[in-house]
């Protein structure tokens, strides 16, 4: 039986009749693609980095990405890293490249929850075990898969109305919400005018405007973009109103050890909201990219904490946690994990990773006052204290726009368009020219 479907179905048939090449739309779009969809736009701190990257200039400055260097500019693999990679390299266990268990390296989630939220890893006292079993841990990739993960499982298990973002905040966290499939709304995190987190507004907005079982993101220490973080009155506030209304926190947890040099005062406002809002239950996005420099090693957890410690429903939650990275990915990556994990477990390379970290985030804070002081020094028109008030990586410098990219044009110092800068660019033979680019841009760019 011969069938023309040539009448049914618009394209091209050969000598026997049978379609060789089928023509969807119009006849002459023959470079149709179903993926021929609008781009999204690249993300700016990649693309602000390549740029640098391809810029010739000797005077350039990467103030853009978000990664520690050193004082000639340099990466840095902390010293306690390089001993941790010995370490493992000289046990040789012949199951090092083997499959993890979907929730991840069980020992490393231990010691991971044990750094966020202070339990005594050498005791087994009830207490500290009851509080232990209010937290369900898994292996992410990185804080970013912990994130995109606590979001996918609030969005489905949960279903809140809308997720509230800080504004201004890390720009994935739109993303990610986004993919998620949660309405976003913004609260007014940062007063521009005194270059501090605005409280009043905050809680103004939160406590009209959220309803129950909506989630809240929240930045642990070190805000990213602003370097501004709440005051622990503040966060004792926040917590109260969290449980008052009924909210999701969640806190991302990018900087522990890095922004202070302290890893028990960077991670203070999480232990309270466990401690002191017991009814609370919340999300801990957790990294360990910042605080051990391993970028590229994509380490990290996510800590669901429930109000009550039964083993139904953490295995509930668990569960529901590996139903969603099987999906994804099957499992965390094993290396950097088993870093961080031997770092940890040893009392004697524990305590030289808080070495480092005092070593990283004391250059951080010198670069600030370092800073500071050039642009004191030229009488750069403006209040630049907020420089050494804020914490952590970066800072939002105060250039708008047109400043920023007179800067890039004219003196070959990148930065993002917001502003914000990358305070580890900065080093002792760079930071006076940085200073006086600053301050030409700020005289002759309205």
């Amino acid at each position: 039986m011969n069938y023309d479907f040539s009448k049914t179905l618009p394209g091209t048939l050969n000598q026997d009749g049978i379609i060789v090449r089928i023509k969807y739309g119009s006849p002459a779009a023959d470079n149709f693609t179903v993926f021929n969809s609008p781009p999204t736009p690249p993300d700016e701190p990649f693309s602000v980095n390549a740029a640098c990257a391809q810029d010739t200039s000797p005077l350039k400055v990467n103030l853009g990405i978000g990664v520690y260097r050193t004082v000639d500019g340099n990466p840095w693999p902390l010293r306690v890293v390089e001993d941790a990679e010995k370490v493992i390299y000289d046990t040789k266990k012949v199951d090092r490249h083997e499959y993890l268990a979907i929730q991840g390296d069980r020992q490393f989630l231990r010691l991971a929850a044990d750094l966020v939220f202070g339990f005594d890893a050498n005791t087994n006292s009830s207490s500290t075990i009851k509080n232990r079993d209010r937290v369900v841990s898994i292996q992410t990739v990185s804080g970013t898969g912990a994130n995109r993960l606590g979001a996918e499982l609030l969005a489905r298990h949960i279903r809140p109305g809308c997720v509230w973002i800080p504004d201004p905040t890390w720009a994935n966290h739109h993303t990610i919400w986004e993919l998620a499939g949660v309405e976003k709304k913004t609260y007014p995190y940062y007063d521009a005018g005194s270059k501090t987190f605005d409280f009043e507004a905050t809680c103004r907005t939160l406590s009209v405007a959220a309803r129950e079982n909506d989630v809240v993101i929240l930045h642990a220490c070190a805000h990213n973009p602003t370097g501004a973080d709440p005051s622990r009155e503040h966060w004792k506030l926040l917590a109260r109103l969290c449980q008052d209304k009924r909210l999701i926190p969640f806190f991302d947890l990018a900087y522990q050890g890095f922004a202070s040099g302290d890893v028990d005062n960077d991670a203070w406002a999480i232990r309270h909201f466990f401690n002191e809002a017991p009814q609370l239950e919340f999300c801990v996005a957790q990294s360990f990219s910042k605080n051990f420099g391993l970028y590229g090693q994509r380490v990290g957890a996510l800590h669901v904490v429930t109000p009550t410690a039964t083993e139904d429903v953490s295995q509930k939650v668990l569960a529901n946690l590996c139903h969603l990275v099987r999906g994804e990915y099957s499992m965390a990556p094993r290396g950097g994990a088993e870093i961080v994990r031997t770092v940890l477990d040893s009392e004697g390379l524990r305590s030289k990773w808080l070495e480092d970290l005092d070593t990283m985030s004391q250059r951080i804070k010198r670069m600030r006052h370092a800073l500071y002081h050039e642009l004191k020094n030229l009488g750069t028109p403006g209040d630049w204290k907020h420089i050494v008030n804020q914490i952590g990586m970066f800072t939002y410098i105060g250039l708008s726009e047109e400043q920023v990219h007179a800067i890039r044009e004219r003196h070959h110092i990148y930065i993002l368009k917001s502003g914000r800068i990358s305070v580890s660019g900065l080093n002792e033979p760079n930071v006076e020219y940085v200073a006086a680019a600053i301050d030409e841009v700020v005289r002759t760019v309205a």
